[in-house]
């Protein structure tokens, strides 16, 4: 039996899956954790589609998926794999149906691999609230089982896999109406197709459970996993991804979170980081991801004992924890700059997290993404601060401070330990999670003690994550609320793989529920460039992780401070430049904090993911534009001309427009 949903809580263990061939590719049974992507060309344009597909190819996509909305691009899927073939390139590939089942069964005997999305495939999705009987719904399996196992017995023919696709946003009316916009429904959706392949006795199938909300897609892989592993003692390979993440800093940062808490717990066997961007520049992410995993070794079996858990790993909830000053409680989590590595604190150094001075009016402005306290570890600060940024340093420094209601001590766990109960002010202690065990239980037995210390946790382990996890479930077990601040410390070399380590070791944790403030540090970044990669931009180290803290909090759901964009990765049904259109709704949107703002290339998600928006811009036809409010359909046939003015309407007219960024 596996530990909830993974083989491991406290360790890195890969699960086991079973062996799935793609071509010569080989997925699952511990195999290496292979890398793909899809192609954004219009299928019946050959020669850009292979183009592109051999960018990818050379950029290090192991696999390569491309759209078939239809019977005709089917059947050029022949065309454009020999062309692929002829110029020497071997790289299975993979056909993506939604709603044809015809087009399906003509890929399955031309490319090594077909993706169903059971929403879709033969179900409808019209946002019907319908009710089924028993017998209803059965028959309604019925009629999945006859038109579903003809392209079971091709694929089984031509030795064709398959993936079994589900995308929280295309959910069918059958499955929403039994199990609600949920993840046991996405799950359910999955397992009906997976039991009627099973009956064939066809078994090259590997499963996802996609989302653009990475606690809904977090939740859902997890039950699968549990799900299998009771009704079949087995599990098929799964194919990670967190759909419509967007661009840059924030796709990146969302699709960490959502593939690396999973990786983490050894879950995983592909991954696809679904960017707005071109596809060739997803590959140097998912490199970033797997890179983390190369050199860990898995160990074998499962837990003897199960863990017992304080909180439930499939569904969302923040731990409880008591309320000092702003932190824990129903606050949002905080966010501490670290500057320990500033001999002096001017007021210009204050500018990278959210405070500008104005000499001016001798007033601060401060952002939306103002870091709430300051560590500044052996000094003090020699100038008026302002109203809502509080000052950390270390308890020696701390006692000399005139100024306490500004001011809090961080204090060593040894410090702790030995002045406990002196102190009546708020307090910080930093405490490493990997000590031996007894020195753990010592430390714990002291915070039973009764003093309300505000906890500073990182782990000094090769592998922090499960360490500082396992440190946080023993606090609840025994009954310390105490709040918590998660500390991560990157020493990668590239501003890339620094986002990619913080992201994951931090917001892994904070899906589980675990944080009431989060504290990033990192070793000096170098933007030298290498060909085949992309940096991101930073000004200096403070901004890119005040940055970052922000958006892992946001990617989270556990504190929002700016606009969330749900962007499509474009694809061949795409119906407009999706990187222009979203640049340019980015650029006019950008300062409406908390407005959630869909961008969709065509239908095929964008209702249902929307679901998860307030407002959206789907294509709907060539050059135009559908514009939604949650699901319901505001304007149609928009011409794309006018179609970002017209969202910008619409937001006025519900009220959610400002015109300028405001500032306290």
């Amino acid at each position: 039996m596996l530990q909830y949903y993974c083989p491991s809580l406290t360790s890195y263990k890969r699960l086991i899956t079973k062996e799935v061939k793609v071509g010569a590719l080989v997925l699952g049974n511990n195999h290496p954790i292979r890398i793909q992507t899809m192609t954004t060309t219009n299928t019946m344009d050959t020669d850009a589609t292979v183009a592109q597909a051999i960018r990818c190819i050379e950029a290090g996509a192991e696999l390569v998926r491309i759209t078939a909305p239809s019977k005709n691009e089917a059947e050029n899927l022949l065309l454009i794999k020999n062309t692929i073939r002829a110029k020497g390139y071997n790289t299975p590939l993979v056909a993506d149906i939604h709603f044809t089942p015809n087009a399906a069964e003509i890929a399955a005997r031309i490319v090594e691999k077909v993706r169903v999305n059971p929403g879709n495939y033969i179900d409808k999705k019209k946002f019907d609230i319908l009710e089924y009987t028993d017998a209803e719904y059965t028959a309604e399996i019925n009629r999945i089982r006859e038109r579903f196992t003809p392209l079971v017995n091709i694929c089984k023919e031509y030795g064709t896999a398959m993936r079994i696709g589900t995308n929280h946003g295309s959910l069918s009316d059958r499955i929403m109406s039994r199990y609600g916009d949920t993840p046991i429904g996405m799950v359910e959706s999955a397992l009906e197709f997976l039991r009627i392949a099973r009956d064939e006795n066809y078994h090259q199938i590997i499963l996802s459970m996609k989302s653009s909300n990475p606690l809904v897609m977090v939740e859902a892989y997890r039950l699968l996993v549990q799900k299998m592993d009771e009704e079949f003692g087995e599990c098929y390979p799964l194919h990670l991804g967190v759909t419509e993440a967007g661009d840059g800093e924030d796709g990146r940062i969302k699709s960490a979170i959502g593939i690396g808490s999973l990786l983490e717990d050894g879950i995983g066997d592909t991954i696809r980081v679904s960017l707005t961007e071109d596809p060739e520049f997803e590959i140097p992410v998912c490199k970033d991801i797997i890179k983390r995993y190369a050199n860990r070794h898995s160990e074998s079996g499962n837990e003897t004992e199960k863990i017992v858990l304080s909180y439930d790993p499939f569904n969302y909830k923040r731990k409880e924890t008591n309320t000092i000053d702003n932190i824990g409680g129903h606050h949002v989590p905080v966010v501490i700059a670290h500057y320990g590595k500033l001999k002096e604190i001017t007021t210009t150094d204050l500018d990278a997290i959210g405070y500008h001075y104005d000499e001016t009016t001798d007033k601060w402005n401060i952002s939306d993404t103002a870091a709430d306290y300051v560590y500044t570890v052996d000094k003090t600060i020699d100038f008026p601060l302002p109203g809502t940024l509080k000052v950390l340093c270390d308890y020696t420094v701390w006692r000399k401070v005139k100024d306490k209601t500004k001011y809090f001590p961080v204090l060593s766990a040894r410090e702790y330990m030995s002045i406990i109960g002196t102190i009546d002010e708020t307090f910080f202690v930093y405490v490493d999670a990997n000590r031996p065990h007894d020195e753990q239980q010592l430390f714990i037995n002291k915070c039973k003690e009764g003093s309300n210390a505000i906890l500073c946790v990182e782990s000094s382990s090769e592998h922090p994550m499960q360490n500082i996890r396992w440190f946080l479930n023993e606090l609840a077990l025994q009954g310390i609320f105490f709040p918590i601040i998660l500390i991560s410390r990157s020493n990668k070399p590239t501003v890339d793989e620094q986002l990619i380590d913080i992201a994951t070791n931090t917001g892994s944790l904070l899906i589980d529920g675990f944080g009431d403030g989060i504290c990033l540090i990192n070793t000096e970044l170098h933007n030298s460039k290498r060909s085949g990669r992309t940096y991101l931009p930073v000004k200096n180290e403070q901004q890119f992780l005040n940055n970052t803290a922000f958006s892992i909090l946001q990617a989270t759901r556990t504190r929002i401070s700016k606009t969330e964009y749900i962007s499509c990765p474009s694809c061949g049904r795409t119906l407009f430049d999706l990187q222009e259109v979203t640049a340019k709704i980015r650029a006019a949107t950008h300062h409406l904090k908390g407005v959630k703002i869909a961008i969709m290339g065509c239908i095929v998600n964008g209702p249902g993911e929307m679901a998860d928006a307030d407002f959206g811009y789907v294509g709907s036809g060539p050059g135009k534009i559908t514009l939604y409010r949650g699901k319901e359909i505001i304007k149609r046939n928009v011409p794309g001309e006018t179609a970002v003015e017209e969202l910008i309407q619409l937001l006025k007219d519900n009220n959610v427009w400002i015109d300028t960024i405001k500032t306290a």
